[in-house]
């Protein structure tokens, strides 16, 4: 049984995956294998963090930001940008460890015994289920499995705060981990932030399918996500430093 394979045979979604894998492609190759630098990446991080802060509510401007004088949100988006690069396959060997080290350091300013733990029994729950997603052989492509582990963990909600930044954290590191932008160079939080009308909608519909036990109803929300989350990837290559 490969679940993320069969919602990849949905109408549309390898297309429009194909579309958004080429684009990203041809970026990489015509712009960033001869010229991709480390601070090319540092730069890409540094955009997808604060484009996933902006997601999150913060209220700081993008200069406090970039100079580490943010509100909570804002830092705890900063602190998980430096990280990501370090869980590079952890993430496939130990799901459920990264997916608490990432909530971690966005939480460490937080009390301990709500550091890097599920809210509940159901919460544990829902985290063991998107690390067994993680870990099943797929033959689905790389953009398919981020953004199904994306959803998941918005839908979830496991963490006590951070989902949101924890979600698009895992989402980057699964792109990375899964060889579709190796060199860190595209943004994906700021195709998020380009298409935030549809990101919340298409979130929201996909955690009211989740919560109404409706399979039916599940496989048309994650359809509709798989499609948007295309048009989101294709975005965060716009957005890559490689082209400003």
């Amino acid at each position: 049984m490969d679940p993320l394979a069969d919602l990849t045979a949905r109408e549309g979604v390898a297309s429009a995956m194909a579309s958004a894998r080429d684009g990203i492609d041809v970026l990489l190759r015509d712009r960033g294998l001869r010229k991709t630098t480390p601070d090319v990446a540092a730069e890409s991080l540094l955009r997808g963090a604060w484009a996933s802060a902006v997601l999150a509510g913060t209220t700081s401007d993008e200069d406090a930001f970039r100079d580490g004088r943010g509100d909570p949100v804002a830092q705890a988006s900063l602190r998980l940008s430096t990280h990501v690069l370090g869980l590079t396959g952890v993430l496939t060997r130990s799901p459920l460890q990264a997916l608490a080290r990432l909530h971690a350091v966005a939480a460490a300013d937080e009390p301990p015994d709500t550091v890097g733990r599920p809210r509940d029994a159901d919460s544990a729950r829902r985290l063991a289920d998107v690390a067994a997603l993680l870990s099943r052989p797929t033959t689905a492509p790389g953009l398919v499995v981020a953004a199904v582990v994306h959803a998941e963990i918005l839908s979830a909600q496991p963490f006590a705060t951070h989902n949101g930044l924890v979600a698009r954290a895992v989402e980057r590191l699964i792109l990375l981990e899964r060889g579709v932008d190796r060199l860190g160079a595209t943004v994906p939080e700021a195709g998020h932030l380009a298409g935030r009308p549809a990101y919340e909608a298409r979130a929201a519909a996909y955690a009211e399918a989740s919560a109404s036990g409706d399979p039916r109803r599940g496989l048309a929300a994650a359809h509709a996500w798989l499609l948007y989350a295309a048009e989101a990837y294709a975005a965060g290559a716009d957005h890559s430093p490689l082209l400003r």
